[in-house]
């Protein structure tokens, strides 16, 4: 079985298009959704009917679906992600509101060699930056992978003889092989916002047979996404961002 792993959306149409078109040769059997479809980018309906459409798929929630649909405090963002909070819900048709609110939340399990979360398998909302947040996270799943969103930036965590070592999938493809009795953390970086100063849409396929994890990126039409954001008026510095992969 073949998954696609991806992540932090954030109302990027243009980079979900491109993701979903190179993927069309992987025959892909399973998605997979870790949250954060909406906020910053200025295409959230759009965005979230691609996705629903999608079949078969597991999705959970991230902080900015919670917001969005009022689950979420708003003082806890800064005042450019506010900004766009406040956009997207008086955006948001009532069907596409209503998906929203109607996400899971994290952390799931999807089968027993995969859980899924947000930020951190025990606090949907945590940031895991570093070795010492991992080996947190490593105390509060019990699959063999876990994969996780949230922070924007591609990276694995490797827990073998209870040592955890962090790895960069830096390049334009990065393969890891799944061993036995070995777990991982992985994040697939973010679709539509990418954190890692390469502006290229990022996720992550896992094929079951082979055992192979595998990372690509994805060129988009990024001056789209910017010419859509700036005539919604929404913060200059959700466009500039995206030049800059930051």
């Amino acid at each position: 079985m073949r998954y696609l792993i991806f992540s932090d959306i954030h109302g990027n149409l243009e980079a979900l298009r491109a993701v979903l078109e190179s993927i069309k040769k992987s025959k892909i059997d399973y998605y997979l959704f870790l949250g954060d479809i909406v906020g910053y980018g200025a295409s959230p309906n759009e965005v979230i009917k691609e996705v629903s459409a999608l079949k078969p798929i597991t999705t959970i929630r991230g902080n900015h679906d919670k917001a969005v649909s009022n689950l979420e405090a708003i003082k806890t963002f800064n005042p450019i992600a506010a900004a766009a909070v406040y956009w997207t819900r008086d955006c948001l048709n009532k069907k596409h509101a209503d998906f929203l609110k109607k996400l899971k939340k994290g952390s799931y399990i999807v089968n027993e060699e995969i859980s899924i979360c947000h930020g951190a398998p025990f606090d949907e909302d945590f940031y895991i930056f570093g070795e010492f947040d991992a080996q947190e996270a490593f105390l509060h799943f019990k699959t063999p992978l876990c994969f996780f969103g949230h922070t924007h930036f591609p990276f694995v965590y490797v827990e073998k003889n209870h040592l955890v070592e962090g790895i960069y999938p830096s390049g334009e493809t990065f393969e890891i092989k799944i061993e036995d009795k070995v777990r991982y953390l992985i994040n697939p970086g973010s679709i539509g916002q990418p954190r890692d100063r390469n502006n290229r849409a990022s996720c992550v396929i896992f094929d079951t047979e082979t055992r192979l994890l595998k990372f690509f990126r994805s060129d988009y039409d990024i001056k789209e996404a910017q010419r859509k954001i700036l005539a919604e008026d929404l913060p200059k510095a959700l466009a500039e961002r995206l030049d800059l992969g930051i």
